[in-house]
């Protein structure tokens, strides 16, 4: 049985994919510090499902403690690791941008040692399309240059990418860089423009749309996601003999054992068009509150996937008016709305 350590279990995206993995046969190691970001009591529940399965366990503890994350590597001793926790959302890195470092790269550095360390078959590392930062050409896609990033957040996971990149260069460690579109779904961050929204209307308060609505998202619904992810457990990176050897539009690096994977929709959608989507599946109009473009923010982003359908035979493809009714029935059965 193939043994598969994630961090961030406790997380929107982990919890998802740990289910995942754990319906296909997969034992599952946990590793997430359950910090205050957002409410403790939505991570624990999540955890609380995953150890109802025999084969799932976990650790708590933050990425930053090395001594903890290796002790825990070293009994567990993982076929592959798949790094997804991390300190997350654009907003928020404004305001404490320090829990960004050291998080986002000095956990990850840990969690790269560890992997290092034991030789893992395979790394996959979460990393954002926010990393396109300025880019306008769209829709995004691997192999184009991603040196302007706007905020920290996504200066830290650019960080985390060129880390990964040298690690794999310099110890031949097969590593798989996935760049997420605006994840949405049920078990969703309260923090989520998803969650606020629906939580929002449900108690007649305001919401606010930035940039008056003129916003565009790729939105890719979480179990989409996580298939992805699967999938690219199995397409485990090879440093090529020469760059000749590298298919036209694949991100594989010349020289490591290394590439990097949009998972997006590849449908560039509205915002004014998901909140009309949100009130429709709500039955219930928004009070619209319009507001300036937020410091940091992007107006749109848009994923080609085609790399990754390439890769994995799946491309995410659930449309954004039925990944809201889901999320919307969980979060009424959920918090009995």
């Amino acid at each position: 049985m193939k043994k598969v350590l994630v961090t961030g279990t406790a997380g929107f995206i982990g919890f998802h994919l740990a289910r995942l993995l754990l319906s296909e046969g997969f034992r599952v190691h946990g590793y997430d510090g359950m910090t205050d970001y957002y409410d403790v009591r939505l991570k624990q529940r999540r955890h609380a499902m995953l150890l109802q399965h025999e084969h799932f366990s976990a650790t708590e503890g933050m990425l930053e403690d090395q001594a903890r994350l290796d002790a825990l590597a070293d009994r567990f001793r993982p076929d592959v690791i798949v790094h997804l926790a991390a300190q997350a959302g654009v907003r928020y890195s404004l305001e404490n941008p320090r829990a960004y470092l050291e998080s986002n790269v000095i956990g990850t550095f840990n969690v790269m040692e560890a992997a290092r360390r034991l030789e893992v078959g395979h790394l996959l590392m979460a990393s954002t399309s926010s990393v396109y930062g300025a880019n306008d050409e769209m829709p995004f896609v691997e192999t184009e240059k991603a040196d302007t990033q706007l905020t920290i957040y996504a200066a830290t996971k650019k960080a985390n990418e060129s880390m990964a990149h040298a690690y794999a260069h310099l110890w031949g460690l097969p590593t798989t860089m996935f760049r997420f579109f605006t994840v949405y779904g049920p078990w969703g961050r309260p923090d989520m423009a998803l969650f606020k929204f629906v939580e929002a209307i449900l108690d007649d308060r305001p919401i606010d749309i930035y940039n008056h609505g003129e916003m565009y998202r790729d939105f890719t619904y979480v179990e989409d996601l996580v298939r992805g992810i699967r999938g690219l457990i199995d397409a485990v990176p090879e440093r090529p003999a020469s760059k000749a050897d590298i298919l036209p539009g694949d991100s594989l690096s010349p020289v490591a054992p290394f590439r990097i994977v949009n998972i997006g929709n590849s449908e560039k959608v509205r915002l004014l068009d998901f909140i009309d989507a949100i009130e429709d599946s709500l039955g219930k109009k928004a009070n619209r509150n319009y507001i300036e473009m937020q410091k940091g923010d992007v107006p749109a982003t848009w994923a080609n996937a085609e790399l990754l359908q390439r890769l994995t035979g799946y491309r995410p493809q659930t449309d954004f008016r039925d990944g809201i009714a889901s999320f919307v029935a969980w979060f009424r059965d959920y918090y009995d709305r």
